[in-house]
């Protein structure tokens, strides 16, 4: 029996117990964080799964893991002879979690989770959803802390100030605008639990989650105080005098569910779909729950003059460090040995020596087949090789006090085949089509997707993930209210609005499996473009400016428009990375930013 099948034998024997049919385990911390820290790694440790998406479910003889496409080919093969089923979610016919609990629950059966990480709108569905069978919720059940051993302590790393000369606006200025936005909603109280807005509220930063600089904290707020749950050891004495300042009283990190359950005859702001389960339902039914998106969202979406204009320094350390490694990575290929691990470490200490203070998520460093997983991550025991043919893909990004880039390249190491040549030169034209479009107030993601997957489509290609994500400020590298994508996926809850100040990702792929993987990203930011009588026109501004690999381009498939927009860009590139760089590594990028026709 594997160790998986043992950790499974175990919580089945909990489950069996306490009478429970099913056990539900999504990827998850008690602020429905969408990257969790190692204490929060449950379902990672019941089915072996080490993606960032995914919620395991396991019944009294089966277990399934569902998981979305950026995921599917490492999925099947971390799962392998664990016996826990994949569930292709999306695909023809397979059902959703909802569907699957309502077909294969039992009459009065009873569905176990942890209410604390489990958001109540999803709690409520399920309820809804399974009204019919009368069954009952287990959720004050943790039983993977029951079985795992050793695991992990509750992160405790320092709270630390962010000046306001990199947050743009003072903290004090956030909690007034806060307030107003309560007395708009006629909320007596607000229950934020969302780590970056909490974060982004009291330009505070902390390290517990990994690449991730936020503080495990819940946040209560009202007319006349401010109620911050945290360890309180994880509180400096200047911060701790900082948040005196603000009004802040600190509590004891699990003190907030003893607040709730204490509160009475209050209108309650919250998001069901960010606060979890066990607090909602702590709440006593004399309170009126107003529930809609915390008004932290929008504020923190649109970056302020000032962030902008520390992001576009962030990028340009980034693009320099981009820069070099695309230099490095080209002179010595073929020359000294490189794995993908090693050649992601040479990539970080180059953003550390450019002032990076961590990564803004974990590397994607794959090379050949293994890009054509999206989300794939080298391990050092199993790490390819690095060979002077084929492409190269290498997804990435710092955290600055500047700001969170994020930045994908692919990279031709030596000679490619055709086909890669036109994935690649669709996958930049896509890029580069995107990056200049031009559209009305109002316009969502939904709308602008099409510009990215028009010639893909055309030719029967697709690729199986967004085509852009919000970007927090030194904070997530994915970021709510916006996205762009070409269908609604409620849970994102990325298909707001664009105004100006918002930053996204710009991204489209080609993943072909056993072959090759190729994305090229870069960050923008939405700006107004004119005023007319038709309303007030947007556009987009990159911030990324990174050589793009002219080796695998082919430039018959490629309209006028698309050199002139390639060219334009490349000779920025030039004009902003070019002086910090070294003379050799300047003559260089002068080539490989040259003029295509």
């Amino acid at each position: 029996m594997s160790g998986i099948a043992k950790r499974i034998a175990r919580l089945r024997e909990l489950m069996r117990e306490g009478r429970i049919d099913f056990y539900l385990v999504p990827t998850s911390d008690y602020h429905e964080s969408e990257y969790v820290g190692e204490h929060f790694a449950c379902r990672e440790y019941i089915t072996g799964f080490t993606g960032s998406a995914g919620t395991a479910l396991i019944g009294k003889k089966w277990a399934g893991l569902w998981t979305d496409g950026r995921y599917f080919v490492q999925a099947a093969a971390e799962l392998a002879g664990s016996g826990v089923e994949l569930m292709k979610m999306g695909e023809p016919g397979v059902p959703t979690i909802e569907e699957y609990l309502e077909k294969n629950l039992p009459q009065q059966g009873i569905l176990g989770f942890d209410g604390r990480v489990i958001n109540a709108r999803m709690g409520e569905d399920l309820k809804k959803r399974l009204e019919s069978k009368n069954v009952s919720f287990a959720y004050t059940e943790a039983l993977i802390g029951e079985i795992w051993e050793g695991r992990p302590e509750l992160s405790a790393k320092p709270v630390w100030i962010l000046e306001d000369r990199y947050a743009g606006k003072a903290a004090s200025e956030k909690i007034a605008d806060l307030r107003r936005e309560m007395e708009k909603a006629h909320a007596t109280v607000h229950i934020l639990t969302t780590l970056d807005d909490i974060a982004w509220l009291f330009n505070i930063r902390g390290n517990d989650i990994v690449h991730n600089p936020v503080v495990l904290s819940y946040v209560a707020v009202t007319a006349k105080e401010i109620l911050l749950f945290l360890n309180p050891k994880v509180v400096p004495e200047n911060v701790r005098a900082y948040l005196d300042g603000l009004g802040v009283k600190i509590c004891p990190y699990q003190e907030i569910y003893t607040y709730v359950q204490e509160l009475c005859n209050e209108r309650v702001l919250l998001e069901k779909g960010k606060v979890n389960y066990t607090i909602v339902n702590y709440l006593d039914d004399s309170n009126r729950i107003i529930d809609k998106m915390n008004p932290t969202v929008k504020k923190k979406a649109e970056k302020t003059p000032t962030e902008i204009e520390n992001l576009k320094q962030a990028h340009i350390r980034d693009g320099v460090a981009m820069t070099k490694f695309i230099y490095w990575l080209k002179h010595h290929i073929g020359e000294i040995p490189m794995t993908e691990c090693s050649v992601a470490d040479y990539l970080k200490q180059l953003r550390r020596d450019q002032g990076a203070m961590d990564e803004s998520f974990a590397t994607i460093s794959a090379y050949g087949a293994n890009a054509a997983m999206c989300h794939y991550h080298a391990e050092e025991e199993s790490c390819a090789k690095l060979e002077p043919h084929g492409l190269y893909l290498v997804d990435s990004g710092g955290q600055y006090l500047e700001g969170t880039t994020d930045i994908t390249r692919t990279l031709a190491l030596g000679p490619v085949t055709d086909q890669e040549k036109e994935h690649y030169t669709l996958v930049l034209m896509s890029m580069l089509r995107l990056g200049h479009v031009k559209f009305l107030e109002g316009c969502s993601g939904l709308s602008l997707d099409y510009v990215a997957r028009e010639l893909m489509w055309q030719r029967g290609l697709n690729f199986n993930h967004g085509t852009g994500h919000g970007v927090g400020y030194l904070l997530n590298v994915h970021e709510r209210p916006v996205g762009i994508r070409f269908k609604t996926v409620p849970e994102r809850q990325d298909g707001a609005p664009f105004a100006p100040g918002m930053v996204c990702s710009d991204e489209p792929g080609i993943y072909i499996e056993g072959s090759h993987g190729i994305r090229i990203e870069n960050l923008m930011f939405c700006r107004e473009a004119e005023k007319t009588e038709y309303g007030r026109f947007f556009m987009f501004e990159y911030l990324t400016y990174v050589p793009i690999d002219l080796e695998p381009v082919d430039t018959t498939l490629m309209e006028a428009k698309d050199i002139a927009y390639l060219n334009e860009y490349h000779r920025q590139v030039y004009e902003k990375i070019s002086p910090y760089l070294k003379p050799e590594e300047a003559e260089w990028l002068r080539k490989a930013t040259r003029p295509v026709e």
